[in-house]
């Protein structure tokens, strides 16, 4: 449908006002939410992610992307809910304690909503608790955290240690990253997962729910 290949393209290109036109007429001709982010939004992303990985897209591409992705999803949300229909598979992603940086953060949001997933975005500066309340009341696969400070990744492993306190670790998959955040940290954290990059973070969430 014309309408499917106008909301990719205006994904792709981070057109947000077309996006959201494009999503509006789908929608009024009948077309189902789902299909259109499965057939285009999930698509675009993923060319969005392959355009940065081999260095033709770079962190503004990514922005802007994310940006018109989200305003097609605004009009889907109330008609999934309204429907009942949900996304297989929950995030919450959050940026820890301390640590109000969020662009990472958003950019590494908006490429895991755009490929399918249901994240719940928990904003910045989110104690540990906040990640265990948010594990018990929405019942994600997967929590990522991030961190831009090196003096705020330690809240990193409070998180970890207090989502094993409240029974709920074994639950989820736990996933890093920042710029000053490694794989090695994350091995001594136990954490299940590093990533440098907004597209690997997607990778590497689908490799581990595969796993899984």
């Amino acid at each position: 449908m014309s309408q499917c290949k106008e909301l990719y393209d205006a994904i792709l290109t981070g057109d947000a006002k077309g996006a959201h036109a494009a999503t509006a007429a789908a929608l009024a001709a009948g077309t189902e939410p789902m299909v259109l982010i499965q057939e285009s939004m999930v698509p675009a992303m993923d060319e969005v992610g392959r355009l940065f990985e081999s260095e033709e897209y770079f962190v503004p591409e990514l922005l802007i992307a994310g940006r018109a992705m989200k305003s097609a999803m605004e009009l889907l949300k109330p008609l999934l809910s309204a429907s009942g229909q949900k996304m297989a598979v929950r995030i919450v992603i959050g940026t820890v304690k301390g640590d109000l940086h969020d662009i990472g953060k958003n950019i590494v949001a908006s490429m895991l909503e755009g490929s399918g997933f249901d994240v719940i975005d928990l904003g910045t500066d989110v104690r540990p608790e906040m990640f265990v309340a948010a594990v018990k009341e929405h019942g994600p696969q997967v929590v990522c955290m991030s961190a831009l400070l090196t003096v705020t990744m330690p809240a990193m492993k409070l998180t970890i240690d207090a989502l094993k306190d409240a029974g709920v670790r074994t639950q989820v998959k736990v996933l890093i990253g920042g710029a000053p955040v490694t794989q090695q940290y994350a091995r001594e954290i136990g954490a299940d997962g590093y990533s440098e990059n907004a597209n690997g973070a997607v990778t590497l969430v689908k490799s581990l729910l595969a796993e899984a």
